[in-house]
């Protein structure tokens, strides 16, 4: 458990997700980032300075990834610090702020930023020498399309969420649909109010429309519309499955940024000092091979213990869930109401851009813990390899 790490009260950004091909594809992700960062911690009123490490966090290769984490420190006016880069897919954010929590606990570090970003758009295609091969041929890797498929699993990512479904037992289609029309009606709750619950936390991102015309994109772009009809028209995307397009998530691009700190400097960084946001623990697990979606009920079970938190002591749950199983999965293992967790939103619904992508659900976690006037929350989802990680916070 840790005592000493803490959140600011509004030390923390997402900007709005864009589904891939979109506004944001031609975006540098590391570049897009920091200049996201600059503009937010200039609206606050804060200097990059104040900062003595980063971690960035990042799954998709960019141009100059090698030198990517001092980069973005650079970008963002921290130019004297070091900085690390942290790659674990889509549990890259929840990773970086346990990272952070770490340092301050032991000490190491005062006050720590986290800025996790990716571009799914438009991925490199990397190829590799490969001497050996007829004629010279390359190694040659589609890196978001080729990685879709678990190399230690064999399988495409869905059909572990296919397999985790044959291991519940009884689930079908129509529990998937149900599924994702109650967080897509969630969603809805986000948007209420000219997007009053999203504007607590959301930043804009601006992009270049071309030469010399800059565009601002303030909200999520290509969030479909869901209907129960819509919905029941989709067939399953594997014979014999029970998941649909409509049930799962899709990639997408953005970033977001978190301040991690000791409590002294969060009361002095807080936008309401009278709010106090802990970082209680961490939780991290391996499901069995090509069972993905099972990895996020040990995960949240380790850092809830790590805690010293019962779960019915948590007020919130939020989940990274790139399929509807994983929700169902959770909810029967954990006797909790599938219908109740994921208020505001989810990746299931606003889009995956990995890196950033477990940030945003911490980030929303947080303000929805603020809206109910303190408590636990749990955040835990999976991530490619099966494995998963989760994190408690506490708000006062």
């Amino acid at each position: 458990m840790y005592s000493k790490a803490f959140i600011p009260y509004r030390g923390y950004y997402s900007s709005p997700f864009a589904r891939w091909q979109g506004s944001l594809q031609n975006e540098h992700s590391v570049e897009l980032a920091a200049a996201t960062a600059r503009r937010w911690l200039a609206a606050k009123g804060l200097e990059a300075k104040i900062f003595d490490y980063l971690f960035l966090g990042k799954t998709v290769g960019q141009l100059y990834s090698f030198q990517a984490a001092p980069w973005a420190a650079a970008l963002i006016g921290a130019t004297e610090i070091p900085a690390c880069h942290i790659s674990q897919a889509c549990t890259t954010s929840t990773t970086c702020v346990n990272q952070a929590a770490a340092s301050i606990e032991t000490g190491l570090y005062k006050n720590v930023f986290c800025l996790m970003t990716d571009r799914c758009s438009n991925g490199p295609h990397t190829v590799w020498p490969n001497p050996a091969g007829p004629g010279g041929t390359v190694i040659a890797e589609n890196w978001m399309m080729d990685n879709f498929k678990d190399p230690w699993g064999g399988v495409e990512m869905i059909q572990t969420a296919e397999n985790v479904v044959k291991k519940m037992g009884g689930v079908t289609k129509e529990d998937c649909d149900l599924v994702t029309l109650r967080r897509y009606e969630q969603y809805q709750e986000a948007l209420a109010n000219d997007r009053e619950f999203q504007k607590r936390y959301m930043f804009p991102v601006e992009y270049k429309r071309g030469r010399k015309e800059t565009g601002l994109l303030e909200a999520d772009e290509g969030v479909y519309p869901t209907t129960r009809e819509g919905l029941a028209r989709l067939k399953p995307v594997l014979e014999g499955g029970v998941h649909t397009y409509g049930t799962q998530t899709h990639p997408a691009d953005g970033n977001c940024g978190i301040i991690v700190t000791t409590r002294e400097r969060a009361r002095e960084l807080s936008s309401d000092n009278s709010v106090e946001i802990q970082v209680l623990s961490y939780g991290s697990a391996r499901a069995p091979k090509a069972h993905m979606a099972m990895a996020v009920v040990p995960a949240a079970r380790m850092a809830l213990e790590k805690a010293g938190v019962g779960l019915k002591e948590v007020k919130v749950i939020k989940t990274h869930n790139p399929f509807a199983v994983n929700d169902l999965y959770l909810a029967r293992e954990m006797n909790v109401d599938v219908t109740k967790i994921n208020n505001y939103g989810c990746s299931l619904i606003y889009g995956h851009p990995q890196g950033p992508t477990t940030g945003r659900g911490i980030i929303e976690m947080i303000e929805e813990l603020v809206i109910l006037g303190g408590g636990y929350g749990l955040f835990t989802g999976c991530a490619a390899g099966d494995t998963s990680a989760a994190l408690v916070v506490k708000v006062s």
